[in-house]
C-alpha cells in the first residue's frame, strides 16, 4: 500500500510524493529500500531495521555537515529510542537528530525542504 505524502513543491529539490511497500517515490522516480535524502540528491541506505544502524551508518550525513543542521531519522513503522552514541556523533558536527516513524519523517522532510531548511533524512523503508 502506497501512502501519499504531500503536494508541496520546492523548485529544484527532491521531494517525497509517496512511500510504502518498501518503495519511496520522488515524483516519477522510485527507489526501493531505505534511503538517505538531501534536498538535491537521494542515495540508497544499507539499513533494513533500526538494529542495522551504527554510527558509521550516518557517515554520508556527517560528510555533508556543512549543509545539514537537522537529520530526520525515519525509524520504520514505529519510533524507538535513539542511542546517545548516535546523538553525540552527529552533534559533534553540528547536526541534531530528530527520530520519528518513517511516515512522519517523509512529511516533515518535505515541509522543511519547502522552507529551505538545512535538512537531511535517513529513512527505513516500510
Amino acid at each position: 500500500m502506497s501512502l501519499e505524502v504531500s503536494t508541496l513543491v520546492a523548485e529544484g529539490s527532491k521531494m517525497i510524493t509517496s512511500y510504502g511497500d518498501g518503495v519511496f517515490r520522488l515524483g516519477e522516480e522510485s527507489i526501493t529500500g531505505s534511503i538517505l535524502m538531501f534536498p538535491k540528491s537521494v542515495h540508497a541506505w544499507d539499513v533494513k531495521t533500526v538494529d542495522d544502524i551504527t554510527v558509521e551508518s550516518f557517515e554520508p550525513i556527517i560528510e555533508a555537515a556543512d549543509t545539514v543542521e537537522i537529520l530526520l531519522l525515519g525509524m520504520g513503522k514505529k519510533l524507538t529510542r535513539v542511542p546517545m552514541e548516535w546523538r553525540h556523533a552527529l552533534k559533534e558536527h553540528g547536526i541534531v537528530i530528530e527520530p520519528m516513524d518513517t511516515g512522519a519523517a517523509c512529511r516533515t522532510y518535505n515541509v522543511l525542504v519547502s522552507e529551505a531548511r538545512r535538512v537531511a533524512a535517513a529513512m527505513i523503508a516500510v
